[in-house]
């Protein structure tokens, strides 16, 4: 084993360590409600069974928050990224063991996703709710495009390559960075993460580690941020996390035989966020149009 890949298996043991610490610590100091509900398990499972197979979960578990309405928007962000912290770990354990990418590559990218969703987390945490209702709107709609493209064989065009160098190397670090600081408002990596890399010439299989273990690092290191403002919902991420554990470990071993066999179940999710980035964004508007209103009123 390559020392790169031994200090990314270490990061990632790390960070689960310290999110998992903290998570512990933060709900007996301020008695968080640790009993999901039997939706919030079953979302988690079935999007990160989805996830596991190429399906990103970030924008379907926002659009399932929003179509039932909890939790609120403005804990949306941290929701999901508490909720997801502890599954991810396993999720990258399995990829970056079953795929191999080429190890520097790994490292550099997973070091700079968890930097970007440090600095991400921090701006997320502080933002007022109406913003963070454009965001994820907008970020909704992204993710829809992403799906289209997958959808309609846009993306990714054929590549061989387990690895990069020079300028596309250098360009595949930064855009994780900014991958990773987008998370944090709900845009989920692997649709961006496969095009950007199979633009710069690499096999499409070779998204599947570097996104899951720039996750098992950046997800955390956002988590943290969360944790400390408190800004999620403890009781739907708590769900989420038991969830997700189980929905990875069911899905990992059809990844290979069914992973280009779900057009129809894109499609659908797709539509289903679609649907969601439109209501964020019109609940983003209400509130703006609402806010002269109440402002009289006092």
């Amino acid at each position: 084993m390559s020392a790169a890949l031994v200090v990314v298996y270490a990061c990632l043991a790390a960070v689960e360590v310290a999110v998992v610490v903290v998570w512990v610590l933060a709900t007996r100091k301020h008695r968080w409600p640790v009993r999901p509900s039997t939706g919030d398990v079953i979302i988690g499972g079935v999007t990160n069974f989805l996830d596991t197979l190429g399906i990103g979960n970030y924008a379907q578990i926002t659009a399932l928050f929003k179509l039932r309405g909890n939790p609120p928007d403005e804990l949306i962000p941290g929701t999901l990224n508490v909720g997801n912290a502890v599954a991810i770990l396993l999720s990258a354990a399995l990829f970056v063991t079953a795929v191999q990418v080429e190890p520097l590559l790994l490292l550099a990218m997973v070091m700079s996703s968890g930097a970007g969703a440090w600095i991400g987390a921090g701006i997320v945490s502080r933002m007022p709710r109406r913003l963070i209702q454009l965001l994820m709107g907008v970020a909704l709609l992204l993710a829809a495009g992403f799906f289209t493209m997958t959808n309609l064989g846009i993306i990714p065009p054929t590549g061989s390559a387990m690895g990069l160098a020079g300028w596309r190397f250098a360009v595949a670090v930064v855009a994780n960075f900014i991958l990773g600081a987008l998370m944090c408002v709900g845009i989920g990596n692997y649709a961006p993460s496969m095009a950007l890399l199979a633009f710069l010439g690499m096999h499409p299989i070779a998204a599947y580690p570097i996104m899951m273990a720039s996750d098992g690092i950046l997800i955390p290191v956002a988590s943290l941020g969360f944790l400390r403002s408190g800004r999620f919902s403890p009781a739907v991420a708590v769900g989420l996390t038991l969830g997700a554990i189980v929905g990875t470990l069911a899905a990992f071993p059809l990844v290979k035989t069914l992973g280009d066999h779900l057009t129809l179940m894109r499609w659908a999710v797709t539509g289903v966020i679609a649907y969601a980035a439109f209501a964020m964004l019109r609940s983003a508007w209400v509130s703006e149009s609402a806010a002269p209103m109440s402002t009289v009123a006092e």
